[in-house]
Parts: structure tokens; C-alpha cells; sequence
């Protein structure tokens, strides 16, 4: 993210001493990006910022998957994983549930009522995607408010943990990359700016605006990291609270961007699926679904043509309004359609003819496109509706 911010208190010059009112130097770091070659911030500590007094092995939950064979499009009820009450007592970080995952991303889904652990993640950029309910993200570089319909975006090896407020439950749907994450290219400048042709600017991102201190001693910070067999997890202990910085500047830095101030590209006849992008990582993509005008052609059909993913797997998230191309086929507010690489897929039975004279589709759906195929993980398995894959054709298979 080349859009420099500058918070708290730093020195006039880069890597020279900075001290505090008593004489006493603060401890520079630098968190930077693809070695010292791409974007980073400068912090500066009150304390040493490598200091720990311990390092203990944290048990991850269930990460193993299943492959998705014999190959079928799936529909996932994300809202029957935490039946009841039983958010009450989840955190959005240790309470992550895997829906899928492959060597480049895993998506995960919690509701959670309870404020999590420090945590921090070492693989990757993380995309969280607040479905509903309220939080203060609080990070190293300072505090978020996070509301329904925002993402958080939390750069790799960012310290933070999530404070759900209110008494709503927040519903948090996780992209976990393996990479770094960035807007499209298409839509930047040669040195990282947001072209006018961008369906949001610099305007809409929005990143801590003053410093958070915390006090504390042998404070636990939760690390996913690489490791034997793929992602393991440890408990690090710090002698001083991480949240000791007292200033920071630079183009790296946790900032959330709200679905609802994404502005749709429409045209005369439907748009393919990346002008609705809004992400980038590394093999894969992030996209918005959002109200919108459709199609003005006379002649249009605006639901989406029947299309065929060569090389990738389409995993759609719906989170709010009416999705014109899915009804009868049982998908609704929480659900996640899984359309395999292979597989041609479209709109339901009666939704090609129906479409035709709409002028407005009012929906809410995130995205999230793989060039590498995904597995099913334990979430996934425990909230299939079995009988989405026939839903086409109106019968299952012959018993």
C-alpha cells in the first residue's frame, strides 16, 4: 500500500536516535515487505522489540482438508457452525474454523462474542471480512473500528487482536493468504497510486490514526507461522506488552475499506468478474459483489452467462441482499457457493428468463477466486447442503 501515513511521534530523520523525555532512546524497527525491497514502516518501541522470555507450541485448530472428489459444485451454511449461544464464548482468532484451503489461501468463519489473544500471523496477509456485529481491532500500529460490511486488512506479522463491542455477535470471514495483498494492478500508477478508473481511492482506506499503549509483563502473543507438514502455531511470551510504540511512519499498515464504498463498474451488457475485483494476493483474487444498476442493452440478459472455470476454483460468500442468479437453489444470507475449476456453472433453472427488463441487482457477496484448486476443510464438511450439486438439473443420482 504506497500511501504514506505518519502517527504518533517521530524523529525528523530516518535511523538516527530518538529519545524520550528522561534520555532515553527508543528502539527503531523496521517492518517492511519482500526483504528491504518493497513497502514497509518504521516503529518505534519503548522496549526491545525481539525480547521473549518464552516459546511454547500452540495446537491450531483443525487444519487438515479433503479433497473436493469426485469434483461437484457445494453449497456451504456458514450460520449452522456456531448453533445458539455458543458464540458467546469464541474469539475471532482461536475460534477460525477452515472452510478451504490449498497452498496459497485458506478461508475461515467464526462469530464470536468474547475479545481474542494477541495474535499475529507469519505465513501472510490476512483479508478479514466483518459480516455483521462491531469491534475495535486493536494492533501495534494503533486501533481500527471495524463494522459490518468492513474489511480488515492486516499485514503479515502485524500484532493485534480483535474486541468485539455490543452485544450483537461479530461474524468475521477470514482470507488468509500465503502472500501479500494488494489492489488490483491495473488500477495503480506506476508508483502505487489509485488511478481515476479505480473503483475506490485512497479516501475509502482507513488506518489507525493515533498510537495505543499498553502496559504489561510476560504478555502472550499467539504466532501462525511455517512448520513441519504446513502451518503450526507458538505461544510467544514477551517481557513487555508489544503495544509499546510510540510512534510510526511509512506505507505499511492495518487499514479497514468498507464493501459500501466500492463503486460498481456497469455497462450495456454484463461484465465479466474481474471489473468487480478489489484484491489481489498471490494466486487469487478478492472480488465485490455490490447493489448496483445492471445492464441497459436493450436486448440483455443480466444475470451472469454460463461460464466454464478453467482455471480456477469461484468460491462466492453471501452476505446481504437478494442474489438474482441463485434463487431455488436453497442459498441464502450465510451461505457460500463452491463452483470447482472444471465445472461450468450459471444461474439457476427460471433465472436466465427472469432476469431479462431488471434494472437493479440489490446484493452483497465476496469472492474470492483460486488459481489453484481448494480442499474442503472440517467447517466445510460440517455444514454441506448435499443436495445443491443437482439442483441444475432437478434430480440427483440414481440410487
Amino acid at each position: 500500500m504506497a500511501y504514506y501515513r505518519r502517527v504518533g511521534y517521530v524523529p525528523p530523520k530516518r535511523h538516527t536516535q530518538h529519545r524520550d523525555e528522561n534520555g532515553n532512546l527508543y528502539y527503531e524497527e523496521l517492518m517492511g515487505e519482500e526483504g528491504f525491497s518493497s513497502d514497509s514502516s518504521l516503529l518505534y518501541h519503548r522496549h526491545l522489540p525481539s525480547a521473549i522470555v518464552d516459546s511454547q507450541v500452540w495446537e491450531l485448530p483443525d487444519q487438515t482438508t479433503t479433497p473436493n472428489h469426485p469434483l461437484r459444485p457445494r453449497h456451504l451454511r456458514l450460520h449452522d457452525l456456531f448453533p445458539g449461544d455458543s458464540w458467546k464464548d469464541v474469539d475471532v482468532v482461536t475460534g477460525r474454523r477452515l472452510i478451504l484451503g490449498n497452498a496459497d489461501v485458506r478461508i475461515s468463519y467464526v462469530v464470536a462474542g468474547k475479545e481474542s489473544p494477541l495474535y499475529r500471523n507469519g505465513l501472510g496477509d490476512e483479508i478479514v471480512y466483518v459480516e455483521s456485529g462491531d469491534a475495535v481491532v486493536e494492533t501495534v500500529f494503533g486501533a481500527l473500528k471495524a463494522t459490518a460490511g468492513d474489511y480488515v486488512i492486516l499485514p503479515m506479522s502485524t500484532t493485534h487482536r480483535w474486541v468485539p463491542q455490543g452485544e450483537e455477535p461479530l461474524r468475521a470471514y477470514a482470507i488468509e493468504a500465503n502472500s501479500h495483498v494488494a489492489p488490483p494492478k491495473r488500477y495503480l500508477s506506476r508508483y502505487g497510486q489509485l488511478l481515476e478508473h479505480a473503483p475506490y481511492c485512497e479516501r475509502d482506506l482507513h488506518g489507525p490514526t493515533e498510537v495505543l499503549i499498553r502496559e504489561g509483563t510476560d504478555v502472550e502473543v499467539l504466532l501462525k507461522h511455517r512448520g513441519p507438514g504446513g502451518v503450526v502455531g507458538t505461544r510467544l511470551v514477551y517481557p513487555y506488552h508489544p503495544f509499546d510504540v510510540v510512534g510510526w511512519d511509512g506505507c505499511l499498515y492495518p487499514y479497514t475499506f468498507s464493501i459500501h464504498d466500492f463503486e460498481p463498474i456497469t455497462g450495456r451488457v454484463h461484465q465479466p468478474p474481474p471489473v468487480h475485483q478489489v484484491f489481489e494476493g498471490h494466486n487469487f483474487v478478492v472480488c465485490n459483489f455490490v447493489p448496483r444498476k445492471v445492464d441497459y442493452h436493450p436486448q440483455a440478459i443480466p444475470v451472469p452467462y454460463y461460464h466454464s472455470n478453467v482455471d480456477s476454483d469461484e468460491i462466492m460468500f453471501y452476505c446481504g441482499g437478494d442474489y438474482e442468479a441463485r434463487k431455488g437453489s436453497g442459498i441464502g444470507q450465510g451461505s457460500v457457493s463452491i463452483h470447482p475449476g472444471g465445472h461450468a456453472h450459471g444461474p439457476q433453472p427460471g433465472a436466465y428468463e427472469r432476469s431479462i427488463g431488471v434494472e437493479f441487482f440489490d446484493e452483497l457477496a465476496v469472492m474470492v477466486d483460486t488459481f489453484r484448486p481448494l480442499e474442503l476443510g472440517e467447517g466445510a464438511l460440517a455444514c454441506e447442503d448435499p443436495n445443491y450439486a443437482w439442483t441444475w438439473a432437478g434430480r440427483g443420482p440414481k440410487q
